[in-house]
C-alpha cells in the first residue's frame, strides 16, 4: 500500500496476473482507518463471470424433484396412517387394562366391581352406599377417554361368557359391531 498527496491510500497488487488481481480486488472487503476514526470502505463486488453462472432450478428439475417427492408421499404416506391407525388401537388396549386393574383394585376394596349405573367414575368419587372405598383408584382425577376422544362403555355384569364385566372402546367407526380395524376393543 502506498500512501499518495491528500491522505489516499493506493492498493497495489504484484506478482500476480492481471485477471487474477482484478478478481481479488473485487472479492475483499477492505476497511481503512485514517486519522481520527475516519474510514474508507471499499465494497465487495462479485465479478462478472461469477454473476453470470449463478442461474436458477429449471422448470423441468423442479418437476422431476415434485414427481419423486409424490412418489415417495404415495408411497410411504399409507403405511405411516396404518401405522398410525394401529398405535390408537395399541393404546385403546393399554387403556382399558390400566382401568381393568384400576377396577380389580376397587373389587378389593369394596367386593364387588362397580355397578353399570355407578360407571367408571366409581373409580374416582366414592358411590353412594360404599363403605370401605379407599379410592380415587385413578391418579388423574377423571376417567380418561379413549384415543378416538369418546369416553369408555362400562357394563356390570358382563354381556361376554366368561367375564365378570365389560370394559370397551367402539374404535374408530364409534358403531358396535364391526370387524378387523373398525371392530370394538374390549377388556380381555
Amino acid at each position: 500500500m502506498k500512501r499518495e498527496k491528500g491522505g489516499q491510500l493506493q492498493l497495489h497488487i504484484t506478482n500476480m496476473p492481471k485477471s487474477d488481481a482484478k478478481s481479488m480486488r473485487s472479492e475483499v472487503l477492505v476497511a481503512l482507518h485514517v486519522r481520527h476514526s475516519k474510514s474508507i470502505l471499499i465494497a465487495r463486488t462479485a465479478p462478472a463471470d461469477v454473476q453470470r453462472n449463478q442461474q436458477g432450478f429449471t422448470l423441468l428439475e423442479l418437476l422431476v424433484v415434485l414427481a419423486i417427492l409424490g412418489l415417495l408421499i404415495g408411497l410411504v404416506g399409507p403405511a405411516l396412517m396404518k401405522q398410525f391407525g394401529s398405535a390408537k388401537e395399541k393404546v385403546a388396549h393399554l387403556e382399558i387394562e390400566r382401568l381393568a386393574t384400576s377396577l380389580d383394585m376397587y373389587k378389593l376394596d369394596v367386593g364387588t366391581y362397580p355397578t353399570t349405573d355407578q360407571g367408571l367414575q366409581a373409580l374416582i368419587t366414592r358411590p353412594s352406599g360404599v363403605t370401605r372405598w379407599s379410592g380415587p383408584y385413578m391418579k388423574q382425577g377423571k376417567v380418561p377417554d379413549d384415543p378416538w376422544g369418546r369416553q369408555y362403555i362400562y357394563r356390570n355384569p358382563s354381556q361376554r361368557p366368561g367375564h365378570e364385566y365389560d370394559l370397551l372402546s367402539l374404535g374408530p367407526t364409534g358403531q358396535p359391531g364391526g370387524t378387523g380395524a373398525t371392530a370394538a376393543i374390549f377388556n380381555e
